[in-house]
């Protein structure tokens, strides 16, 4: 049985180059490096100055279309830089069949392992975000075609023995010691109703999604594939995996309070969320990703 993140399609760095310079040849003789690859997309840096994501699954291209169409409309109204779409490249027939997309470069690289401290700087910048983004009109969305959640990111009773059996893998890899604590947030978490909410959300707020700056304060906000109207907890994630107790009550302090059940909801997220990231860094032998993964698990504990 294969994994969720599977490719479809890898693009090479001689392919990506190809692909760049015969649509945009102002950008040859393009210097491309690869950056990193997610569960949809596989992205390099062009010249030092973009980003270029070209979609890993079929699954992917109309999340990818969905971008391109609202974060230029969104950037301005946002308090932190976001990945805005530059350059719109077309399928090539027996070289590529589907679009993909060059964003201006948001200075900055993922956390990776921060202190308690570094963390805490990002809580009030995180906190005006979530505001304003959870305060984009949901009418302006859905007028871009932004659509409503169809995977049911907060479906408890449908993510709750699939949450266990990751856990059940994560320690038989012995990949992270405290299991057991983390089972029990599992065990504890009761289904709520999600429905009524029209939020604007960015559907996969963790780790891999911000950067920071050299003091580790979030300096971006990237990948905005899962982009849709849906419940606030599913953004709220981020507050439970990335800041400590303290950082969170600056956080909520800023962005507004929320009711036990969308903290519970954010939590469960959260804690899902993580361990596909840790799951997906044992994968593919990225030592990094599972220590930070590990971090959030420790902090979601908290």
């Amino acid at each position: 049985m294969g994994n969720v993140w599977d490719a479809e399609m890898v693009v090479s760095p001689f392919m990506a180059k190809q692909l760049i310079e015969g649509q945009f040849p102002e950008l040859a003789p393009g210097e491309v490096n690869e950056i990193g690859k997610g569960f949809d997309n596989t992205v390099y840096s062009v010249n030092g100055k973009y980003i270029f994501r070209f979609p890993r699954r079929a699954i992917a291209v109309p999340l990818l279309k969905t971008e391109n169409r609202l974060l230029p409309p969104l950037a301005e109204k946002m308090p932190l830089p976001i990945a805005t779409p530059c350059y719109f490249g077309s399928p090539v027939p027996d070289l590529y069949p589907w679009p993909f997309t060059g964003y201006y470069l948001i200075p900055g690289k993922p956390p990776g392992c921060l202190s308690h401290a570094e963390r805490i700087t990002s809580a009030v910048p995180l906190g005006r975000f979530l505001r304003a983004l959870h305060a984009f009109p949901a009418e302006q969305a859905k007028s871009l075609q932004v659509p409503y959640d169809e995977l049911d990111r907060l479906g408890v009773v449908n993510r709750r023995p699939k949450l266990l059996g990751f856990l059940n893998e994560i320690r038989d890899l012995q990949l992270y010691e405290r299991v057991d604590d983390l089972e029990q947030i599992v065990q504890d978490t009761e289904p709520h109703e999600t429905a009524g909410h029209e939020v604007f959300v960015h559907g996969d707020l963790h780790i891999r999604n911000i950067t920071v700056d050299a003091n580790g304060k979030v300096s971006g906000i990237i990948d905005w594939g899962d982009v849709h109207i849906g419940h606030p907890a599913v953004d709220l994630s981020i507050v439970y995996s990335f800041l400590p107790p303290e950082g969170r009550e600056m956080f909520f302090h800023v962005y507004g309070e929320i009711d036990l059940q969308t903290q519970e909801l954010a939590r469960f997220k959260a804690l899902y969320t993580t361990v596909l990231l840790m799951l997906y860094g044992h994968g593919h032998q990225d030592a990094e990703l599972i220590k930070a993964a590990g971090q959030s698990l420790d902090l979601l504990r908290l």
